[in-house]
């Protein structure tokens, strides 16, 4: 298992805990749900693909009907500019079930999931892609599988994939997995089920939604993945490319910083600060004392230039540290998306 957590019962990765049962009943009564609540919440974000979205509909219906909970079917159309919303208009009028939310202009996957989660009124919630790679037979074993856990994210162990974005994903996923010491294979795939509390606590915005696991596990939330099916596309062609995976690893960056740094970040600037201006209070003091002792003169000496930037260096590391401090306590929480109209939601 290359020191991965179990994946057949999909235990948390990196937890063992013998009161995972009585903590989800504790979260659960935590959590805020509405009174017109449904079981489960279905989200879909997706961008231009008309192709798809009725054949997608009908494979959410007969995963979901069998299970004999209610739920709802949430699509964001992130500004697509084929015919996807009115096949989703259409799918609305014959179908309370289904919900549509539309973007002015294409504003990414990451904002199009937090317009989801934000209008989702089930009680478990499940994401998916919507070019039919992500096959939504496998929901109720992820729903199944969400009892021990407060995330589950699929693997797609035999990806349907070119060989290149094969690559990609391999090189993506252990340099995420290593950095930050998440124990699951695959990091961004876009099958996963959550228990409200998560989304609830989940702030998405830019391109974190790739890092969802690492978010919810840095939020002490415990994470399981469990091995899903993954097809070939069939319509339309891969959104994935190499300036993706550069994007990602930057996002990566952010989501460490973030993660570690958002609320503290003095901490960070302070300590860099402090090291800094602790060397130019170094060499300053060691010509003060050159100087005195052997009576040398010092303009000449680029050691003193040095000295003193680290010291101007120093300072200003610290004072953009206090006015993150300050920026942090006084921002309030901000909406980034646009929505033209919504349909049932």
């Amino acid at each position: 298992m290359n020191g991965y957590g179990s994946i057949g019962n999909c235990r948390p990765a990196g937890v063992n805990c013998p009161f995972q049962r009585e903590l989800r009943s504790l979260n659960t009564e935590q959590t805020t749900v509405s009174p017109n609540s449904v079981d489960l919440s279905v989200i879909i974000p997706l961008y231009n693909e008309e192709d798809s979205i009725r054949e997608l509909y009908h494979e959410i219906c007969r995963a979901c009907d069998p299970l004999n909970r209610s739920f709802e079917m949430i699509f964001i159309d992130d500004g697509s500019t084929d015919g996807s919303f009115a096949v989703l208009e259409a799918l609305h009028r014959s179908d309370p079930r289904v919900k549509v939310i539309q973007f002015r202009r294409n504003m990414g996957k990451s904002d199009a999931l937090a317009a989801g989660f934000r209008a989702c009124r089930g009680t478990d919630v499940a994401t998916l892609d919507a070019d039919l790679q992500d096959d939504p037979a496998e929901i109720p074993g992820l729903l199944e599988a969400l009892e021990d856990v407060d995330l589950v994210s699929g693997w797609k162990k035999k990806r349907r994939d070119p060989w290149s974005k094969r690559v990609l994903s391999i090189i993506y996923n252990r340099v995420t997995a290593w950095m930050t010491k998440i124990k699951i294979h695959d990091i961004n795939c876009g099958l996963k089920v959550y228990r409200r509390e998560v989304v609830e606590t989940l702030s998405l915005y830019g391109e974190l939604h790739r890092y969802i696991p690492v978010l919810a596990q840095w939020e002490g939330f415990r994470i399981g993945e469990r091995t899903v099916h993954h097809r070939p596309r069939k319509y339309g062609r891969t959104k994935y490319g190499l300036s993706r995976l550069f994007k990602g690893f930057l996002d990566l960056i952010t989501v460490i910083f973030i993660s570690r740094y958002t609320r503290r970040p003095l901490h960070l600037f302070g300590l860099v600060g402090f090291l800094t201006t602790l060397a130019g209070l170094g060499i300053t003091l060691y010509l003060v004392i050159l100087r005195i002792l052997e009576k040398s003169y010092l303009t000449n000496r680029p050691l003193l230039f040095i000295g003193v930037l680290l010291l101007i260096v120093g300072i200003q590391f610290v004072s953009i540290g206090l006015l993150g401090e300050m920026i942090t306590r006084s921002q309030a929480s901000r909406h980034t998306y646009s929505i033209r109209r919504s349909l049932g939601v």
